[in-house]
C-alpha cells in the first residue's frame, strides 16, 4: 500500500511569516508522520507515497523532505528500500518531542504549535495546586493548534527553581525549550481528564467563550523523582479534538 495525504497537508508555515524560535520545517513533518505512526494512519510495511510527490503535497523541497525522513530513520520508524520506496516501521517507542501531547483530531494525528498570548514571572497564586519547591513561576497561555484547528487554550506554570521562561526563545514545543534552554527532561507526566469551563482570558478565536463547558486536563510533570516541576491546565474543544492515549 502506498501512503496517499488523505486529509489536506500540513503545509509548513513560509519561512518569511516563522518566527526565530518555530521549530524547522523538516522537524514539523517528521513530527507530524510520528504522529500520524501513533494514531494509525501509517501502519507498520506502509510504503509511502514517492518522494517527489510527497514534497509537492506538503510544499516543501525533496532536499527538505528527505531531511525529515532521515529523523524517522533515526528513531528506527522508517525503512528506505533502494529502488523499491520508504517503509514505515513502527516496532520502535516514539521519541516525538509531542509524545506527551495527548490531544489528537478526531480523525487521529495533526501537528501541534501553538500562539502565546502571554508570559508573566509572579508569585504563585492561593488557588493553585502544590508543586515544586519556589513560592514563584513562570506561567504561559497560549492558544493550541492541531495543523491548522485551534483546538484548545491552556495555562502552563513552570516552577521558579526550574528556571525562567523567556518569551523571545519559545518554541511550539515547550518541552524542547526546557531541553534546549533550562537544561531539563520532562520524563513523566499524570493526567487528569475531567469537564471544566473556559477561563475569562480565553481569546475570542477558541470556538467555545469564556464559562462555556468543555473537556479538561490538569497534569503534573516530573524532570526527576521528587516534585513535580511543572503544573498546566488545558481547556480543549471535544468537537475538534480528541484525548488519546495509547499502551504498548
Amino acid at each position: 500500500m502506498v501512503y496517499q495525504f488523505s486529509c489536506k497537508p500540513v503545509k509548513p508555515v513560509p519561512r518569511s511569516a516563522r518566527n526565530a524560535t518555530a521549530l524547522p520545517v523538516y522537524i514539523e513533518i517528521a513530527e507530524m508522520l510520528i504522529r500520524d505512526i501513533a494514531a494509525g494512519r501509517l501502519i507498520d510495511g506502509e510504503r509511502l507515497a514517492p518522494e517527489r510527490e510527497m514534497a509537492a503535497e506538503l510544499g516543501v523541497s525533496v532536499g527538505t523532505l528527505r531531511k525529515s525522513l532521515r529523523e524517522l530513520e533515526k528513531k528506527d520508524m522508517l525503512e528506505r528500500v533502494q529502488g523499491s520506496g520508504n517503509y514505515i516501521r513502527d516496532g520502535a517507542p516514539s521519541s516525538s518531542i509531542y509524545a506527551m501531547f495527548r490531544l489528537e483530531l478526531p480523525q487521529g494525528g495533526g501537528l501541534p504549535r501553538a500562539d502565546v498570548l502571554a508570559v508573566d514571572h509572579m508569585d504563585k497564586p492561593a488557588d493553585l495546586p502544590t508543586f515544586g519547591s519556589a513560592t514563584h513561576a513562570s506561567r504561559v497561555r497560549r492558544l493550541r493548534y492541531l495543523n491548522d484547528t485551534i483546538i484548545a487554550v491552556e495555562e502552563i506554570w513552570l516552577d521558579g527553581a526550574a528556571g525562567i521562561i523567556d518569551p523571545a526563545l519559545l518554541s511550539d514545543s515547550l518541552y524542547r525549550y526546557y531541553k534546549a534552554r533550562l537544561g531539563f527532561w520532562i520524563r513523566r507526566a499524570e493526567d487528569r481528564v475531567s469537564i471544566g469551563q473556559v477561563p475569562e482570558w480565553a481569546p475570542t478565536a477558541f470556538s467555545h467563550p469564556p464559562g462555556a463547558t468543555v473537556g479538561y486536563i490538569e497534569r503534573f510533570s516530573w524532570a526527576e523523582p521528587a516534585a513535580a516541576v511543572e503544573f498546566s491546565r488545558t481547556w480543549f474543544d471535544p468537537t475538534r479534538a480528541i484525548y488519546v492515549q495509547r499502551l504498548k
